[in-house]
């Protein structure tokens, strides 16, 4: 297969197959640059046009506890007092800007995550 830029479906499959093929390929030898070049084409087309949306603050923020195998509690003192985090983790109060940094470092959660609306807020107009 000839490296080229991936525009088509049938672009995108062809070189998910040479990829494939070159998987164990060792780095510095022609068919690991081959394959290095491959990744970053198909990267790039599936970036374009499989777009992911960023999750929702809230889930995203379960998620990560989850992950650590942590509950609620681990958010007090970060978003602040018991109640105040079951009031965010319910939808009923939004994160604010100190939250948002306290849970991004703490957590390691993207700020660009924590920073857009949740969808119970979104939800309320609509009543």
């Amino acid at each position: 297969m000839k490296v080229k830029p991936i525009r088509t479906g049938a672009d995108h499959e062809a070189a998910l197959l040479e990829i494939q093929r070159l998987w164990r390929a060792k780095e510095g030898t022609t068919e690991g640059d081959r394959l290095d070049v491959l990744l970053t084409l198909v990267d790039a087309y599936e970036d374009a046009h499989f777009p992911i949306d960023l999750p929702d603050p809230i889930q995203a923020i379960k998620f990560r506890l989850e992950q650590q195998g942590l509950d609620y509690k681990a958010l007090i003192g970060v978003i602040g007092t018991r109640t105040r985090v079951y009031e965010v983790m319910r939808g009923d109060r939004p994160l604010t800007l100190r939250m948002i940094r306290r849970l991004h470092e703490r957590f390691e959660i993207p700020a660009e995550v924590l920073i857009r609306p949740t969808g119970k807020r979104s939800r309320g107009k609509a009543a």
